[in-house]
């Protein structure tokens, strides 16, 4: 029997709920009695059954191997890792032992600028020191890519200091990286390199989709298994390499750090489920979809005004490949915009797109979609552009352009100089100003507007006259700001 075809932390735990009722342990549930009844009738006493602890009897204790701890070589194995560690706190966790395990208080290590807001979070665990090298943009669309090897290159000469380099591969709207050529830039330089694969769990399980940067030269690679890849939200798996230059040791003990004592079983047996539908039904399911796409992409190519953007950005700066899963579809030639799309969407189809830009829709689809499923979304969008080019046409819905929001190009050139390590300015003494009078001070926060989501300011920075006049550009775009203390910005977190 191909052993990837056994989930053993799935099977142990779903075994522990068939037993009896001696249940002498928490959770104080115990296994369904002492749950909320409207609890117990939405998810079922099967799922309060399985939600154990550890240190279990059969399943942590009086075995040969811990099935979790082989169920997690199952997915380093399915995966082409040399060790994969199972986590409960999302690909969050993994930034913040990464973090811990490769920039130690002083250490340098570059940053991808449109990384998750959790790497920045992890130096502030770890004390390291961020060098920020900025993606390639898309100004037409607004959309953030990934780094070019040339601009790395670049970044390292002029940063000798730095011990690793974290990217992203692929971004949210699915376009992924030269890993390789990144790998080599990286290794020449004498650095690690992390590729946040978030988006990317399934990357290596079909020939039509990007190959897992585990299999083109990176050391360690994050996959947020609960976007892409079926298991629960909030579980995902960190994956070194099989040569990786990390120390996994290292990264060992910071994920015990960073780690609850008390994991959920559920989610650690949804990553273990999902590893074997990947590795043993993963090319038919995608298959599936693959097949499914082709009439969604079709009614929306013959929607008017809509344009499928994905196919036609490979080639470009920062574009080295395209997730067919995330279907970006330009909404400028509606005469109208992404927000409004989305919301008649979900208002007149109860179709529900993942995010909605100004200029554009992102549809993000999943390994096993059913056919008639995406051939109902693709109707909708149909159906959709067409009332809403009617309705513009005829002058019901020509929008105000002083209330659309406008995609504000970021700053992306590291365009303020870091002063101080991001743990010194977040643990340091604040307070609160006028954004009007924060030029020359030193940020204690992190700011991103959405769109498009790349952070303007991190802690540690000091506030140039560009970086408040962005701000005021997002305020006036109707932005939203993820990080501000104050949402309206009227005032600013300093270092004191």
């Amino acid at each position: 029997m191909d052993p990837q075809s056994s989930a053993p932390y799935l099977d142990a735990i779903a075994a522990y709920g068939s037993r009896g009722s001696g249940r002498m342990h928490v959770p104080g549930h115990k296994g369904g009695p002492g749950a909320d009844p409207g609890l117990r009738a939405a998810i079922g006493e099967r799922a309060l059954l399985m939600d154990v602890p550890q240190g279990i009897y059969g399943v942590d204790l009086g075995v040969d191997i811990a099935p979790q701890l082989r169920a997690e070589q199952l997915a380093a194995e399915a995966y082409g890792a040399s060790r994969s560690w199972f986590l409960t706190n999302g690909a969050t966790q993994g930034n913040h032992a990464l973090a811990l395990a490769l920039a130690p208080p002083g250490r340098t290590v570059v940053v991808q600028r449109n990384s998750h807001a959790s790497v920045v979070d992890g130096l502030v665990l770890s004390g390291g020191r961020p060098q920020f090298v900025a993606p390639a943009y898309d100004d037409a669309i607004g959309i953030a890519h990934t780094v070019e090897p040339a601009t790395l290159d670049d970044t390292l000469s002029q940063t000798p200091e730095a011990s690793a380099v974290f990217v992203v591969s692929p971004t949210y709207f699915g376009v992924s990286a030269d890993i390789p050529a990144l790998a080599e830039v990286a290794h020449r330089h004498g650095c690690a390199l992390v590729v946040d694969q978030s988006w990317g769990p399934h990357f290596g399980f079909h020939p039509d989709v990007p190959e897992s940067a585990l299999r083109q030269g990176a050391d360690a690679v994050l996959t947020s298994t609960h976007k892409m890849a079926g298991s629960l939200t909030q579980s995902a798996i960190l994956h070194a390499g099989l040569d990786t230059r990390i120390d996994i040791a290292a990264v060992d003990r910071a994920i015990r750090l960073v780690r609850s004592t008390s994991p959920n079983s559920l989610l650690l047996a949804s990553l273990d489920g999902a590893r074997r539908q990947l590795a043993v039904h993963g090319e038919p399911l995608l298959d599936r979809t693959l097949r499914g796409l082709v009439e969604l992409l079709g009614r929306i190519d013959r929607s008017p005004g809509l344009e499928v953007v994905g196919p036609t950005l490979k080639g470009s700066p920062g574009v080295h490949d395209v997730d067919p899963l995330k279907v970006v579809i330009d909404v400028r030639g509606t005469g109208s915009t992404g927000y409004a799309i989305g919301q008649a969407l979900g208002a007149w189809h109860d179709v529900h797109p993942e995010l909605a830009t100004d200029t554009a829709v992102l549809l993000v689809l999943g390994p096993a979609e059913r056919p008639d499923d995406l051939a109902m979304v693709g109707l909708a969008m149909e159906r959709t552009a067409a009332r809403i080019v009617e309705e513009v046409e005829a002058g019901k819905a020509q929008i105000d352009e002083d209330d659309v929001p406008r995609i504000v190009e970021p700053l992306i050139a590291p365009q303020s100089e870091t002063v101080i390590p991001p743990r010194d300015a977040f643990l340091g003494e604040a307070e609160a100003i006028p954004l009007a009078d924060a030029v020359g001070r030193i940020s204690a926060e992190s700011i991103a507007g959405y769109p498009p989501g790349i952070p303007a300011l991190l802690p540690g920075e000091r506030i140039t006259p560009a970086v408040v006049e962005h701000f005021r550009a997002l305020l006036e775009a109707g932005a939203r700001l993820h990080g501000a203390h104050d949402p309206t910005l009227g005032t600013i977190t300093v270092v004191r």
